[in-house]
Parts: C-alpha cells; sequence; structure tokens
C-alpha cells in the first residue's frame, strides 16, 4: 500500500539497501536497525534511520487508493474498519477514522521511553528530526522521555523487541474487536500483506472463520486464496482499487 504512494520497498535487502546507501555500506540489514538494541548501540544511526521515515511518511501524500477505500467505507452501514502493519500513519492522514484504525506494530507518529521507565506512549509531533541521509545519521538531539530525561524509541514493534509498549494497540484491537462483533458478512479487502510477517494474512484467515467474511486478496507475488469463492489479483494496490473503482463506475 505504502509503495504506491512513493515508499521505500523494505522487502529483501536489495530495496531497503537502495533507499539506505550508508546501511548497504556498512552491511547492515533491516532487521538489525529495527531493532530498539540499535538505539543502545548506535543513536545517532538509528534515529537517522528512524527520523528519515518519520520526516517522509510525514511529508509524502497518500495515494488515489486510500480515498477509494473511504468512499467504499462510507457507501456501507458499519463503516470500514482498517487493521495494518503499516507504521506512517497514511490510513489517518487520508481521512479516516482513527478510532477505526488498528496498527498492529505500533505507529512511527508516536513515542515511547527506550529503557523504558514506565508504561507511557507520547506524540512525536514536537520532534523536527534532521537527517544526514547520506551517512544516515541525526543530526539535532534525539526525543527525551519526559520522565526519566533517557532516550526516547518510536513506539513500533520491532525485531528482537521485548520493551514495545502495546497498550495503544491493545486498545485499537478493543475496538476493532467491537466493531467486528456488529459488523454482517464483512469483506476483508487485503493489500499487499505477505508471508513473510504474515500479521496482516493471519487476521484476514481468522475473520474469514469466526466471522463468515469473505477475501478479496490484491497482492503483486503472492495473490493464491484459500477458498473458491474469494477473489485474488495480481496486481499493485493502487492499480487494482483504480481498476475495481472503474467497474463499479459502469
Amino acid at each position: 500500500m505504502g509503495v504506491d504512494s512513493g515508499l521505500p520497498d523494505f522487502r529483501g535487502s536489495e530495496g531497503f539497501w537502495k533507499a539506505y546507501p550508508a546501511l548497504c555500506q556498512q552491511a547492515i540489514p533491516f532487521y538489525e536497525i529495527a531493532n530498539p538494541a540499535a538505539f543502545r548501540r548506535h543513536p545517532q544511526l538509528a534515529w537517522g534511520f528512524y527520523g528519515h521515515r518519520l520526516r517522509l511518511y510525514r511529508n509524502t501524500l497518500p495515494h488515489a487508493g486510500f480515498d477509494i477505500l473511504r468512499r467504499w467505507g462510507a457507501a456501507k452501514t458499519h463503516g470500514l474498519n482498517v487493521y495494518t502493519s503499516n507504521v506512517d500513519g497514511h490510513f489517518q492522514q487520508a481521512g479516516m477514522q482513527d478510532t477505526h484504525i488498528h496498527e498492529c506494530h505500533g505507529s512511527i507518529h508516536y513515542l515511547q521511553c527506550l529503557l523504558p521507565c514506565r508504561d507511557s506512549i507520547w506524540q512525536a509531533d514536537p520532534f523536527i528530526p534532521e537527517v544526514d541521509e547520506m551517512q544516515c545519521q541525526l543530526l539535532n538531539a534525539a526525543p527525551t522521555c519526559p520522565h526519566c530525561g533517557g532516550m526516547a524509541r518510536p513506539n513500533i514493534l520491532m525485531f528482537g523487541d521485548a520493551d514495545w509498549l502495546e497498550q495503544r494497540a491493545q486498545q485499537q484491537a478493543a475496538r476493532q474487536a467491537n466493531w467486528l462483533s456488529r459488523a454482517s458478512r464483512p469483506l476483508v479487502i487485503e493489500l499487499g500483506a505477505g508471508t513473510a510477517i504474515p500479521s496482516v494474512r493471519n487476521f484476514s484467515h481468522r475473520v474469514m472463520l469466526e466471522y463468515g467474511g469473505r477475501l478479496l486478496r490484491i497482492n503483486l507475488r503472492e495473490s493464491q486464496v484459500p477458498f473458491a469463492q474469494d477473489v485474488g489479483l495480481a496486481m499493485g494496490a493502487l492499480e487494482a482499487l483504480t481498476a475495481i473503482q472503474a467497474v463499479l463506475d459502469h
């Protein structure tokens, strides 16, 4: 979904290192920099990576496919509810209700203490990162915890992450479960969620089994569907949503 807005594709080292050549030069793979240990070992490098992403996500406009989904949801009795492993906040930026979004891996727009010293999550809005993109280094001061004064980190579930504070995601999950209990025959529109990190795909299958839902799987590489009555499209997200909308308009 995010790639069609022009965001980097972190699938495999090639796409990741193309977006971050400084990490390529040091042979640092995604799972090592997207790791709380990186903030302890190389804080300016870790915040160079996440600071660049924060600025990029803030400045990138969500593509037209988000609006197509929003309009489809608005036409339904119970509306639309989002389950996403993306941390970019683009569903909110595209005008979808924050109370109808479950960010299962957290959000880059929220921070927590690196330790953490307590169960506290706060918005990252005041932090304006200055980044040397060629060196992937944060140039200004990293954000700090308002309670202990230590370094803050994004409230994102990383690799090897035993310290992620998940209460915000848990609250979102509870609201989504309540919504699903009221929805009738939900249609899951799964966009680009593959099997490498199967959080979204597992959720799709659970909704189908527990709530009698149906599945529209849009995935350029892994579009196979589990049941004959479901639909798989080997297309990109924006391409597929635009094509479906064109059919609905005629």
